[in-house]
């Protein structure tokens, strides 16, 4: 049915079928209401239209039932949205714990992604079919938007701080991906291609092309390279063992937990958050550290913390 002429991309995802249902949802109702309100004017225009100029119309008493149903029912219809929507929102807003994390960098204008084992793409992403994958995104320079329509996924990349989107692929294939935020001249060039495979497939794809370090190896190359090692290893500095994902005690009494963000923080504004028993004496990076680096310091800091070490 509607063969070539599509009313919707293709279900590709495991979260694609309940948004679909909802948005079906919302658009039935918006379908009803439209309807009624329209026929209800067309009909009242001509039922109670004026017929003589000295015609006075009837004194109109209050309905009490209808003011309750006209009220009651928009009310409930709008709280089992809010509930359908809201469900929907934090299910998949939250990643399983078996996720394969792929980092990807938005930038004028392109799309830059790198697996944990080293392979890097430019528009593109490969990802093995039935296999959970989150997105952990940054930008650059302006305000991008990741969209795979096919997925149902679609999540603003702001500079400055990292966004996480997820999805689970249920068919291989080609699938396009957009920025759906204007970002600047060549905007509409900032699309790419998802390509789902077979997990035999997609293992071939990551031992065969160029060569490349993990992401961590990478890591533990710039840990030496700009001298954290001398503070951080040493002790002047907080352990990075089993960090990633604990509690993080502060000199201000709070505590936080040793995410993404609060890395990233840490190594561009180290003064933000103290760590409690430590000295404020780690310099600075913002200028000197591309967001590429210090993703891959990042995972170096995840690869030093175990299971059986956090809490």
């Amino acid at each position: 049915m509607w063969h070539g002429f599509p009313l919707r991309p293709d279900q590709i995802s495991t979260i694609a079928q309940g948004v679909d249902h909802l948005y079906y949802f919302l658009t039935a109702v918006d379908l009803f209401f439209t309807a009624g309100i329209f026929l209800t004017i067309f009909y009242f225009a001509i039922r109670y239209r004026r017929r003589s100029e000295d015609e006075q119309p009837p004194r109109i008493e209050g309905n009490l039932a209808l003011e309750i149903t006209w009220s009651v029912v928009p009310a409930l219809l709008c709280g089992v949205m809010f509930v359908w929507g809201s469900s929907l929102y934090i299910r998949n807003s939250r990643p399983p714990e078996a996720a394969t994390e792929i980092f990807v960098i938005g930038k004028q204008w392109m799309w830059h992604l790198q697996h944990p084992e080293g392979p890097r793409e430019i528009n593109e992403l490969h990802v093995p079919v039935g296999r959970p994958i989150k997105l952990t995104m940054t930008s650059e320079d302006v305000i991008h938007d990741f969209f795979v329509p096919a997925f149902r996924v679609k999540k603003d990349v702001v500079p400055g701080r990292y966004s996480t989107i997820w999805f689970q692929a249920t068919k291989t294939g080609r699938y396009r991906f957009f920025c759906a935020q204007y970002c600047g001249t060549f905007h509409s060039h900032m699309t790419g291609w998802v390509e789902v495979m077979t997990p035999e497939e997609y293992e071939h794809w990551l031992s065969g092309g160029v060569k490349t370090e993990s992401m961590a190896a990478a890591g533990a190359a710039l840990y030496q390279q700009f001298g954290c090692v001398t503070c951080h290893g040493t002790g002047k500095g907080p352990p990075f063992t089993n960090l990633y994902g604990n509690p993080v005690k502060l000199d201000n009494g709070q505590t936080v937990v040793a995410d993404d963000a609060y890395l990233r923080e840490s190594i561009l504004d180290p003064s933000a958050k103290i760590v409690a028993g430590y000295s404020p004496i780690m310099p600075t990076f913002r200028g000197q550290i591309s967001e590429e680096q210090i993703l891959q310091i990042i995972a170096y800091i995840k690869s030093l913390s175990t299971a059986e070490g956090k809490k």
